[in-house]
């Protein structure tokens, strides 16, 4: 019996075959318009003057409206040295194919934009509007919603850099407000010799929490970390490599933790929907009078029933003799920072789309950029939005299939 050839080939296959070369994209340059931020409290810019620098050594083209990094303290000379072009109007830089912007744009920006342009900001979806899609759809816009976007880990790398800076914000924050200055107890965060240091209770393990642990730690003070999950406590603990005090969240734990505390910061996510209030009123009633509430996720609702959302301009009020700080956009108080930290991460993506042969492509064959798109070509491709506001959609999927 002879054994089966499982290695023959076909007199065709033994024909030499001509070689075949990968085809390369072609790179192409792109038009950017970066318009002035005009939502309330907005002090960032999405591109710094080295970011534009960047974009412009590599080919493309960027309009700055004129101030737009005013809130950063960054010149309209800036720019121009770093190789910008400077518009002095709004309508001249939503003209250009790729708009690059912070916030959401407003209805009256919206009306501003031409048609097939492609827009990058955030989503916000709980301050969208039905109308605000379906005129974004009629101009036949493809929109990335940048708090999506994916890394090749997996991550999402700009809702990481703006939380490592609200975690280490909210700590430098309730320093103010415990000192003297700002109407506090008088304390300084951490300790000095033959002094007890501040007691920190940090609710949430994610990033905010570690890294206000981290910063809270490395002024010296006590910290205390709850969260639900045993995983991310662990986590937290594996990177700070200081011994901290970690705990499932237990009503009567946590109750006696916030009783002793000195500062409390709340720094929970959910992943939709409201964040989980933890802290009842009766909890903060029972604090230490002129205590100090940091409630990063008060965007989300906040993790403290006694939080109430404030502004930069009137950032705290005062409950049961506790502080409470509820301002949601804790980024825009460092503004230079969290631009520095978006340009780097735009810039890359933006140089990504010139070197792989456009958005389209780029859209395509990127999946964890795809990840943020919720419109391509005007047609929507994100189901939540489409559930939520009755709109038609489509999978992405099939659109590039």
């Amino acid at each position: 019996m002879t054994e089966p050839n499982y290695f023959s080939f076909s007199s065709a296959q033994l024909v030499p075959q001509e070689e075949r070369l990968a085809v390369g994209r072609k790179k192409g340059k792109l038009q950017i318009g970066v318009p002035r931020e005009t939502c309330m409290q907005e002090n960032r810019v999405a591109l710094t003057p080295e970011g534009v620098h960047l974009l412009v050594s590599n080919g493309h083209e960027v309009l700055v409206e004129t101030k737009a990094g005013e809130g950063a303290h960054y010149t309209d000379n800036d720019y121009s040295e770093a190789g910008a072009s400077i518009a002095y109007s709004a309508k001249e830089v939503f003209e250009c194919n790729v708009v690059l912007k912070v916030e959401p744009p407003s209805m009256d920006e919206l009306d501003l934009m031409k048609q097939k342009q492609t827009l990058i900001s955030a989503l916000q979806l709980k301050t969208c509007t039905k109308e605000f899609f379906q005129k974004l759809m009629s101009k036949r816009v493809t929109a990335i919603s940048y708090e999506n976007i994916r890394d090749s880990e997996g991550q999402i790398p700009i809702v990481r850099c703006m939380s490592e800076i609200a975690g280490n914000a909210s700590i430098l924050i309730a320093a103010e407000y415990l000192s003297n200055v700002n109407d506090g107890k008088g304390y300084i965060m951490g300790g000095v010799t033959g002094v007890p240091p501040t007691e920190v209770v940090i609710i949430g393990a994610g990033t905010v929490g570690t890294f206000a642990a981290r910063t809270a730690t490395g002024m010296g003070a006590n910290v205390k970390v709850f969260d639900r999950s045993l995983s991310r406590l662990k986590r937290l603990q594996d990177s700070i490599q200081v011994p901290v005090y970690t705990c499932v969240i237990q009503p009567k734990i946590l109750e006696k933790a916030l009783r002793r505390c000195d500062v409390a910061i709340g720094a929970m996510r959910s992943e939709g929907g409201r964040t989980p209030c933890v802290v009842t009123e009766d909890m903060v009633s029972k604090m230490k009078p002129r205590s100090v509430i940091v409630d990063v996720s008060i965007d989300q609702g906040g993790c403290f029933e006694s939080s109430e959302l404030t502004s930069h301009e009137k950032p705290i009020v005062v409950k049961h003799d506790v502080i409470h700080y509820g301002v949601p956009n804790i980024a825009s108080r460092v503004s230079r920072t969290a631009s520095f930290s978006l340009s780097n991460i735009f810039s890359q993506i933006l140089i990504t789309f010139g070197e792989e042969g456009g958005i389209e492509d780029v859209l395509r064959y990127r999946k964890d950029v795809r990840a943020g798109m919720y419109l391509y070509n005007g047609v929507l491709t994100n189901k939540a939005i489409g559930e939520w506001f009755d709109l038609p959609f489509s999978d992405s999927d099939l659109l590039f299939g």
